[in-house]
Parts: C-alpha cells; structure tokens; sequence
C-alpha cells in the first residue's frame, strides 16, 4: 500500500434518504454514471454494452450469497443475534455474535427459536449449536459446530443478510434480488452489488456484441462492511475473505490483452481477487485467502476498468475506486451523483470508470 492520502480524504455528506431500500423495478433499469470521461455523462444500465467494445472482457463474481444471519437464544437464556462469516469443514462455523452477555466455550446456543418460544418449550422447530470457543483478528469472531450441514441448517432457518443500512426486514423479493441472477457458489454474507443490475437480456445483448465474459468467485465476507477507524491508512487491519481465479479465466484475460481488449471488473470483490491472484507480478491461477488493501498509489495488473455500485463514505471501497480512477476525479463524480440523486449502496444505482495511466502497472 502505497498512499499519502488520510481518512478524511474519502469523507462526504450524504444524504439519508439516498440510501436505496429497494432494488430497482428491473435490474438493468438502474441509472449508470459514465465516470470514463473528465465530465460524468448519465446514462441508464442497460446502456453498458455501447459504453464497451468488441474484444472487451467483463469479468463476474459468481459467489453465491446463504442466508447467514440466525436469531436464536442461549440455553442459558437472553437473544442472540448471529451473523456466519465462514462455513468450515465438520460442520464448523465462523461468526460475528451479539447478545447481552457473550457464550463461553462449551456452551450452546439454539438458532432458529425466539425467547418466548424457547421459554414455552416450542423448540422443535429449531437447532443448537456448541461453542468452540473465539477465533478471527483480536478474537472477533465465534467458533462454533452446528449438529449438520450448515448450509442445509442456514436455508432452513437463517435470513438474507441484508446490510445494516437497509432497514426492512428480509422477504421473498430479496431472497431473489440479493442475489446476482449467475450466482452459483455458496459461501458471501454479502452481495456483489455491482452484479446485481445484469439481467439475462443484456448478458446476451453483451454476447452477441462480442464482450467476452469470464468469472472468478470471492465470498464476501461481513467484514466490506467494517467500518475504518484509523486517520492513518497503514494502521487499518483489512478483513480477510476466501477467493479463487480459475485457469479458463487467466486464459480469458490472456486473450482479451491480446485482441486489445480492456478487462472490466464486475465490482470491488472481483477487482480484489484478480488483482490478488496478480500480487506476484502476472496473473496466476489459484486459490486462498486475501486481505489485499487498495488505496492510491497502488499499480493494477489485470483490471482496466470498473462497474462499480456507490460507496460508503470513508470505506475501503472508497479507497479502492481512488486508486483505480483518481482521487480527485472520484470525489467529484460523487458530489454529482448526490446532485443528481443517483441511489447508493447495495441496491442502489452503478458507475462505470477506467484506469488512469498513473494506475497502471509498468509493462502490463
């Protein structure tokens, strides 16, 4: 990480009632700021396919989100409010847990129950898990075993884990629109936004214009949400998240650079696994773990352009996008989107930028 740049630098006023609750009526009928050029043009999503060329490569997160938030209670008794950020081998789990008075090692917690059921007895329609004890950076998260597959238990019994900003309660139309209509491996907390304004139409509209497409997986973990308390960047701790690049996508991006065509990114979390799986100077297939930190200065390898939702101020994300498009031209586009009363967050509105020269890695 290579930067000058302090928190404060990616603060701005937002206001609240910018903050999309609901997805729009059609995914692709999101508004898209066209951030590629000095001045922001407004465009609609479905317009994206103009805005790319022949050759191009669009590359996509295909994880899928689980509904990994439980409510539950302690045998002991008091609520639990759960969030599963990992699901491990032997039907362990890693997660964030709230509750007045936090579980010791050994203990057990019953998910998929309210208090006063559980102090009626009504518990058959529910599961206990044991607590292994804390685990995770500065032991943040809870180790536990669930009786079986936590997968199978979380479909059952858990919630789509929208973010803390939208204030419903999950339903059946975000069980379906928290979800990228690709979506095809199991294991993010959270959705990739960006992903979320393609529909069928225009992932065919993109073929038959000659787009390649391609895809990696990144499990988002609740951590893109982790709030940045640090003035000085170097001292932030990133949050870790599991990814893979497959070899078919390393080949796609070999065959994109030789057409000349751009490879775009499909959101933050596919720019961070391929620039991870790029850390050692060439893109490489592989899989592990990451906790790539992007803010400017950073030099990309693989991505030159970005779709991208709006971000929370002093986020990461808006770091990442500061390295990728300009500092300066960042902030700017944001003060018009807010002018101009684009949605932001997950279910908001999108952007697309390009990678400035300066951005670049040197003999790419």
């Amino acid at each position: 990480m290579t930067t000058s740049h302090t928190l404060s630098d990616f603060d701005f006023a937002l206001p609240p009632e910018l903050i999309a609750q609901h997805p729009a009526a059609e995914r692709s009928g999101s508004r898209l700021l066209d951030g590629t050029t000095a001045a922001p043009v407004d465009r609609v999503f479905r317009d994206l396919p103009s805005l790319l060329s022949p050759g191009d490569l669009l590359v996509f997160n295909d994880t899928r989100v689980i509904k990994a938030r439980l409510l539950g209670v302690k045998t002991t008794g008091g609520q639990v409010e759960a969030l599963v950020e990992r699901v491990m081998p032997n039907h362990e789990v890693l997660m964030h847990l709230r509750a007045s008075k936090s579980p010791k090692r050994g203990q057990r917690v019953r998910f998929g129950v309210s208090v006063e059921a559980a102090l009626q007895g009504h518990t058959d329609t529910s599961f206990e898990a044991e607590v292994l004890g804390r685990a995770g950076p500065e032991d943040s998260l809870f180790h536990l075993r669930f009786p079986s597959d936590p997968q199978a238990l979380l479909e059952r019994f858990g919630h789509v884990p929208l973010p803390p900003y939208i204030t419903h309660a999950d339903d059946a139309d975000d069980e379906r629109r928290y979800q990228t209509v690709f979506a095809a491996r199991p294991g993010a907390v959270a959705a990739p936004t960006a992903a979320l304004h393609f529909d069928q139409p225009l992932l065919d509209v993109l073929s038959a214009r000659g787009i390649a497409q391609a895809r990696v997986t990144l499990h988002v973990g609740a951590g893109t949400f982790q709030p940045v308390r640090t003035e000085n960047l170097a001292e932030h701790r990133m949050h870790s998240e599991w990814f893979e690049v497959g070899a078919d996508t390393v080949g796609a991006v070999a065959r994109a650079r030789e057409r000349g065509g751009r490879v775009v990114a499909v959101g933050t979390t596919t720019l961070r696994a391929l620039e991870s799986a790029a850390l050692g100077g060439e893109l490489r297939a592989g899989v592990g773990d990451t906790d790539i930190f992007i803010t400017p200065g950073f030099q990309f390898r693989v991505v030159d352009a970005l779709v991208t939702n709006f971000h929370l101020p002093r986020s990461t994300l808006m770091m990442l996008v500061s390295a990728l498009a300009g500092h300066a031209h960042v902030m700017a586009l944001y003060q018009h989107a807010i002018a101009e009363r684009y949605r932001f967050f997950s279910y908001g509105d999108a952007m697309l930028l390009s990678a400035t020269p300066e951005a670049r890695a040197p003999q790419r």
